[in-house]
């Protein structure tokens, strides 16, 4: 009976940190045509994690599933919100803030146009 305790509540602490740091994609391509049109080419990713270091208009570290925290760089305009879409400050996100963070690769960077704080630490 412990045994079986025990086993259901380490392999429900195993998903919890598993789904915690996951990261999703989506694409759009447009691609040249015949006629000489422009290939257009736009990826937006979100990626979940908890602050460690945050300066507001400048860039965010997040510990996520990597081995190594993930440096984010702000855009020219970042939209802070809580989890059900109420907007927020930037003043509001602190260290150890839970976060899922919307951005578009720049080439090496990864530019953040949307913060969303998924814990009540606001």
């Amino acid at each position: 009976m412990i045994k079986s305790f025990l086993s259901v509540t380490f392999a429900t602490a195993l998903m919890g940190l598993v789904a915690y740091g996951q990261t999703s994609t989506s694409s759009t391509t447009v691609a040249t045509g015949t006629n000489g049109a422009t290939e257009t080419t736009t990826t937006t990713t979100e990626s979940t994690g908890t602050v460690t270091e945050f300066t507001p208009g400048q860039a965010l570290i997040l510990k996520t599933e990597a081995a190594q925290p993930v440096r984010y760089k702000f855009g020219k305009t970042v939209t802070y919100v809580t989890s059900d879409g109420q907007v927020i400050e930037a003043s509001k996100i602190r260290k150890d803030s839970k976060v899922r963070v919307h951005y578009i690769k720049d080439g090496d960077d990864m530019v953040v146009d949307k913060v969303i704080v998924t814990r009540d630490r606001y």
